[in-house]
């Protein structure tokens, strides 16, 4: 036990002998060796548990006057991603059960639903750098593990002190947390809890028992059948830290966003836009990868971005879809599905040249039409002649006037005098009062007799709704 001095052994003195300052907490990580344009690491997998217990992240000065090598965290980035871990596990305990033999579970399965399928789903590997040890790793303790004879991975021993500081990933971690947090107090109050709010649910029911046992399966997963892949860097100074963050966040090139929309079968409006609107509605085989900047090369079709964005404000009175969830599709569907019906029925509609032929090619006024069935069918202003005037709305589209040379498109455009002979005065009643504010709305040319809308489609769809409520005779929105 004790180093012979003789035939006797050494004498221990004191406690400081006893453990020879060996740290008894090292726990063993199985690793497998690489070389990353010459420089040794180790790549591990490592369950989601233990992997965020033993790692930290420097994005603040640390107590010993080392710099960050960090940007701050970005909490609302991070709760998107705890979605997607959370969604991520329900679909690894359901995997889990497949595997080892178990029935099904409908409380898993109702789980999914509700967050919405996912045709594949996966944590990209993290990169951390482990600081407590030599460059390259010389001081590590460890041994080979061979099968038949052959090396298949090394195991070394990490202390407590052996900490894994995140170089990309600080928010995939964060999430973690989250998740983590989100389990733990939805097992001990038996309710969901109202932060971080992570599944759409009532916070104030109790979740039935066979709930709650589906979410304790999907807290187990995390602990050993869910691991993430972890690049571990051997011994990197702040300054290479740095570097390396440097490096991974900025010399990736963006993925353009119509072809990330394109590619994500995860978002429920996207699934609407791809398995009924491009086929069913459209009849479109598919979308242009670019703006029709050229009219004159007009094929019809709009950019995936673009139908996205008319999705964005007639399903959910947004910007963008990315927060959209399988409950507000399914709620709008049917209305969703008429409005884009009565979209593609105005003539020139989605033809060849259809930008020269109907200002309805031009996606600001489709948000226009998004807007104005949000606003009659889901919005919070709603009275009881809504529903009529959704319907008059849906079942008159096609008889408005979306041709280029419409006057009340020239409205801005127009004297006083000019807007009374084009028998516009009426108008005025349902547009915003002229309090200043810029109303470039387009131009219209007298050469092509085309009428090009502006770029900023926040500022003039609502506009472009206004004049399409005055030419149906719906009720104007504004108060005077």
């Amino acid at each position: 036990m004790f180093p012979a001095n003789g035939d006797l052994p050494t004498p221990i003195t004191s406690m400081d002998n006893l453990f020879g300052g060996v740290d008894n907490s090292a726990r063993p990580e199985k690793v497998f060796v690489g070389q990353n344009l010459g420089n040794r690491t180790f790549m591990a997998l490592i369950p989601m548990k233990d992997f965020y217990s033993m790692s930290k992240v420097a994005n603040e000065r640390q107590d010993d006057g080392t710099p960050a090598s960090q940007r701050p965290l970005n909490e609302a980035h991070a709760t998107g991603l705890a979605k997607y871990i959370l969604k991520g596990l329900v679909a690894a305990a359901i995997e889990y059960r497949k595997n080892f033999g178990k029935p099904n579970s409908p409380q898993l399965e109702s789980l999914q639903a509700q967050m919405g399928p996912q045709s594949y789903m996966s944590i990209q590997p993290l990169v951390a750098n482990l600081r407590t040890c030599s460059a390259g790793g010389a001081d590590i303790q460890g041994q080979r593990m061979e099968v038949a004879g052959e090396t298949a991975c090394y195991k070394i021993y990490l202390g407590q002190r052996d900490m894994l500081y995140i170089v990309d990933g600080q928010h995939r971690r964060y999430a973690m947390d989250m998740v983590f947090e989100f389990l733990s107090e939805l097992r001990l109050n038996r309710k969901y809890p109202r932060k971080p709010k992570l599944f759409d649910a009532d916070f104030k029911e109790l979740v039935a028992s066979d709930i709650l046992a589906a979410w304790d399966e999907c807290d187990e997963v995390a602990r050993g059948f869910c691991r993430v892949a972890v690049e571990i860097h051997l011994g990197l100074g702040v300054k290479e830290e740095q570097q390396l963050f440097h490096d991974l966040n900025n010399l990736a090139k963006k993925v353009e966003k119509s072809l990330a929309l394109k590619f994500d079968s995860a978002n429920p409006l996207n699934r609407f836009i791809q398995s009924e609107l491009l086929p069913d509605i459209l009849n479109w085989e598919d979308v242009v990868d670019g703006d029709q900047a050229d009219w004159h090369k007009d094929t019809g079709r709009w950019t995936f971005k673009d139908l996205a964005a008319v999705n964005a404000v007639l399903f959910l009175n947004k910007t963008n879809i990315a927060n959209a969830t399988p409950v507000d599709v399914e709620q709008k569907r049917e209305i969703g599905q008429r409005a884009w019906t009565a979209i593609a029925s105005v003539d020139g509609f989605g033809e060849v040249g259809a930008r020269s032929k109907t200002v309805m090619a031009q996606p600001v006024v489709a948000k226009a039409v998004g807007k104005l069935v949000y606003d009659l069918g889901f919005g919070r202003r709603r009275d009881s002649s809504a529903d009529a005037h959704l319907e008059k709305l849906l079942d008159n589209l096609a008889s408005v006037d979306f041709s280029h040379t419409n006057p009340c498109w020239r409205y801005y455009e127009m004297t006083e005098q000019e807007r009374i002979k084009e028998n516009l005065a009426g108008l005025v009643d349902y547009l915003p009062q002229e309090d200043g504010s810029n109303r470039d709305i387009g131009r219209f040319d007298p050469g092509t007799k085309w009428m090009r809308f502006g770029a900023k489609h926040n500022d003039i769809y609502p506009i472009l709704g206004d004049m399409i409520r005055w030419q149906l005779q719906l009720p104007s929105r504004h108060v005077r």
